[in-house]
């Protein structure tokens, strides 16, 4: 059984779909987010989250912003780009044939 922290490949496509229907999230609403959306099955780990979420800003599929808030905190949110989305459409064609693919073994096997 599968790690639930070990999201192999996938977290790239869950971050860039979280970012796309809720825009400036911080690094730890991300985490938690990907945590409430999977119904507790799937966790990114800040070790995993960080390096990605750098990775995919220099890439130019997001952009990351500094703010202060209300608590007087600073804190980096992020946003899609343009590219992001063209991305996030890519990595789920993707991801649709690849889980397309894994069921059409398990339903042959």
């Amino acid at each position: 059984m599968p790690k639930p922290n070990s999201l192999q490949g996938s977290l790239d496509l869950l971050v860039l779909k979280i970012l796309s229907r809720r825009p400036r999230l911080h690094g730890y609403a991300i985490m938690t987010a990907i945590e409430e959306m999977s119904g507790e099955v799937l966790r990114a780990e800040e070790g995993s989250l960080y390096p990605a979420l750098h990775r995919m800003e220099e890439a130019g599929w997001i952009r990351a912003q500094w703010i202060t808030k209300d608590s007087g905190r600073r804190a980096r949110i992020y946003e899609l780009t343009a590219t992001g989305k063209k991305q996030l459409d890519a990595e789920e064609s993707r991801w649709q044939a690849v889980t397309s693919a894994v069921n059409q073994i398990l339903r042959t096997v």
